[in-house]
């Protein structure tokens, strides 16, 4: 197989981050052909990273990824293969990185993961290269901050992917972001988004003509999802009679919806209903979706669009189980967002050495089935081998004279966790007279 694309994208990555671009880029691959570690420090064990352990910590203290300009590597990559006439499929979700027990690391926020822990919030956008498979390979990866939301965080994200992207940009997200908040934050971003929305959500149809008198209507008739008394006629439905995966399917759509706190953002509400039952002869939950957008897909396909969401969950499990993502407990907000921008950096070079694998794939191992991202990771060592790396060998600069005698050691300073509170508006009291 060729390795000349692998070998360039490492090059430039390499130029990319700047500072400590040696110790750093070691670290990633000592990181992708490490299968199990207890600590951080531990990844200089590796005989792909050629310095000492101290390196690790200095590499994230010094180091500048220069996150734009690597999304644009990764864009590059990307347009070689889609065309440009085809939407690119990015799924966006944020996850959260516990750390209750780190008391000196600023800026830890209220997050939801199972319940509500301690921690950072990071918000992803993804592309998702693949019709099937676990494959999500991020553009961005940052991190929540405490005055700011995951909805802004991730409309900023989808903002800058569309003006740097020349082919329209399909998002599927999460029900989280199926909302009035959503819609009125991506309003002036040119891309599609398909959104799951609440099973007791309510939408209002367009408003009626104007009577000429009054103030116009905002609102028409209310649909209430979880009551079907109160649906509109749908303007479109169809039947697919036998779908692969799901059996027979009914996909339903109404037209020019809204939600209440955003009357001029339109919607078209889909339900997708499978009419085979589950096993135990209970029927399937339905899944409701908003579509906004000025282009179109034909209904038959759009719908399945957004199950191609849950391959930036993969991705989040990936990132922390394999790719080690939360193991290492560092000290500032800082070096946690240089540690999290190599995580994209790292699955994108599993990603292009998928096709390599093949050739030093394990004996017992078949070459016939999909090759997922930890199929990759566990052969990367061996091409990481045959195709060397861009670092240059450390340089023996002596032993370093410690601590000096009589500095006193101060305690590093605490900081308070931030709580994030919603600011309502405040009804104005009126006096009886």
């Amino acid at each position: 197989m060729n390795s000349e694309r692998l070998k360039d994208f490492r090059q430039a990555a390499y130029e990319l981050l700047v500072l400590a671009k040696d110790a750093t880029f070691e670290l990633m691959d000592a990181v992708m052909t490490t299968r199990n570690a207890s600590c951080l420090a531990e990844f200089s064990l590796s005989p792909l990273f050629n310095r000492q352990w101290p390196s690790i910590y200095e590499a994230l203290q010094d180091c500048r990824p220069d996150r734009k300009k690597l999304m644009e590597l990764y864009r590059e990559q990307l347009e070689q293969q889609v065309p440009a006439t085809e939407h690119i499929l990015v799924a966006i979700d944020h996850t959260a990185w516990g750390r209750p027990f780190a008391k000196t690391l600023k800026d830890r926020t209220h997050e939801y993961q199972r319940g509500v822990i301690i921690g950072q919030g990071y918000s992803t956008i993804a592309w998702i290269p693949e019709a099937q498979g676990s494959w999500a390979l991020p553009l961005l990866h940052e991190r929540i901050s405490s005055g700011s939301s995951p909805i802004l965080q991730a409309a900023s994200q989808l903002k800058l992917v569309c003006e740097q992207s020349v082919n329209p940009v399909l998002a599927v997200l999460d029900r989280e972001y199926g909302n009035a908040n959503w819609v009125l934050a991506q309003a002036d971003i040119q891309a599609d988004c398909l959104m799951r929305v609440r099973k007791n959500a309510c939408l209002w149809s367009a408003p009626p003509a104007y009577s000429g008198r009054g103030r116009p209507r905002k609102h028409g008739q209310k649909m209430r999802l979880n009551d079907q008394t109160t649906w509109l006629e749908a303007d479109t439905a169809i039947e697919i009679d036998e779908h692969p995966q799901l059996g027979q399917v009914r996909v339903s759509q109404w037209l020019d919806l809204h939600f209440y706190r955003a009357p001029e953002q339109r919607v078209n509400l889909i339900l997708i209903e499978r009419m085979n039952p589950m096993s135990n002869g209970q029927p399937f939950p339905p899944l409701w979706l908003a579509w906004v957008g000025e282009r179109t897909l034909p209904l038959e396909t759009v719908w399945f669009k957004y199950l191609r969401r849950f391959g930036v969950d993969h991705w989040y499990r990936f990132a922390k189980q394999r790719l080690h993502w939360t193991l290492p407990n560092l000290r500032t907000p800082e070096q946690c967002e240089r540690w999290s921008d190599l995580m994209p950096l790292m699955s994108w070079q599993l990603w292009l050495a998928r096709d390599l694998v093949l050739e030093h794939r394990l004996p017992w191992q078949s070459a016939k089935i999909d090759l997922t991202p930890g199929r990759v990771a566990q052969s990367m060592l061996s091409v990481l081998v045959d195709i060397g790396t861009p670092t240059k060998l450390p340089k023996q600069r002596g032993k370093s004279p410690g601590w000096e005698t009589g500095k006193v050691r101060t305690k590093a300073p605490c900081y308070p966790t931030v709580k994030k509170r919603v600011s309502r508006r405040k009804k104005s009291s009126r006096l009886a007279i």
